[in-house]
């Protein structure tokens, strides 16, 4: 008798299994969407200048809050991440659109529109690029200053570790992390792009590390965690007065133990702010959640942090890496 071949999942049972995702989820991580004239109002600024945001692009669960407060969190460079990280809602693929010559122009003056005091940049992953992005960060900065000379920019940039290497040739992102000593000499090419974004004088410089040691294979694909400390290390070797930031989205299966270890690296690399928020799973492609922490559970975190010597805490099941940015505690 022949095995059988295993059946490919309806539709309806694939809206059911997540129905019955969403309904199990914690009461503390359902929130209101939002009034509707106020996600329209900042979404219309938007889609007008045909540019991106990763409140949209990530679904960021805080949206409707942020928009309310007329702040946003604009993501460069298009919607396609040249990386495939497993538990992240952008588009992922090889051939991402071309630039868009207007973009900084575009983000400026959302900026503008919006009144924004503080506006955060990011970016998806942009391994085709020769300098992953870096100098497109600082353009686009330069140009909100322009239109907007007393807003602060913030910046979270990726690890910049790939694109073009030693003689013009170009390096695919990996699907999974290359052996030490692969890609040799691509270590001062990532200082060269921190550096160029660092001397554009953000107002904070977050690199968020996403996960603790042991995951970063399944969870971070294509990326390093010594890598990802090793920016944070880099902004303040260039600039110790630039403000650093890292983030952990927790409920991938980790312990409390490996948690405080990667607050304790953060740390050893001068990192001055953190936050912690809970994974939520955005599709059944990505990653399960494997532990929904409780708020009391995230407070503790919290003051762990601050005991250690973060400046800046944020850690809340709804905590996203941008969420109240320009405050101080």
């Amino acid at each position: 008798m022949s095995p059988q071949t295993p059946k490919t999942p309806t539709v309806k049972a694939v809206v059911a299994q997540m129905r019955g995702e969403i309904e199990a989820m914690p009461e503390w991580l359902r929130r209101p969407v939002g009034k509707a004239s106020e996600l329209s109002q900042v979404q219309k600024i938007i889609k007008q200048r045909q540019i991106h945001t990763i409140c949209e692009e990530g679904r960021c669960p805080n949206r409707g809050e942020c928009y309310a407060q007329k702040t946003a969190t604009f993501l460069l460079m298009g919607p396609t991440c040249t990386r495939a990280c497993a538990f992240c809602q952008v588009d992922k693929g090889h051939s991402p659109m071309p630039l868009d010559p207007e973009e900084p122009q575009k983000v400026a003056e959302a900026v503008q529109l919006l009144g924004l005091r503080y506006a955060v940049l990011t970016s998806v992953a942009r391994d085709d690029l020769p300098d992953g992005g870096a100098g497109w960060f600082a353009r686009t900065i330069a140009q909100i200053r322009i239109l907007n000379p007393h807003t602060e920019v913030e910046v979270l940039t990726p690890d910049f570790w790939g694109g073009t290497g030693r003689g013009g040739v170009p390096v695919p992102a990996l699907p999974v992390p290359a052996p030490d000593g692969e890609n040799s000499g691509l270590d001062e090419l990532q200082r060269q792009r921190i550096r160029t974004v660092v001397e554009a004088k953000p107002a904070c410089y977050n690199h968020n590390i996403e996960t603790v040691r042991r995951l970063q294979g399944p969870v971070r694909r294509g990326a390093k965690y010594d890598r990802s400390i090793d920016v944070l290390r880099i902004v303040k070797q260039y600039d110790p007065t630039i403000p650093t930031k890292s983030g952990l989205m927790l409920g991938h299966g980790e312990t409390e133990a490996e948690i405080v270890e990667a607050m304790i690296d953060l740390r050893d690399a001068k990192c001055d702010r953190l936050t912690l928020g809970q994974y939520m799973r955005p599709s059944l492609e990505h990653l399960p959640v494997r532990k929904y922490w409780t708020p009391a559970e995230f407070d503790r975190f919290g003051s762990i942090a601050r005991e250690m010597g973060f400046e800046r805490v944020r850690s809340g099941p709804l905590v996203r890496s941008s969420y109240h940015a320009g405050e101080s505690d």
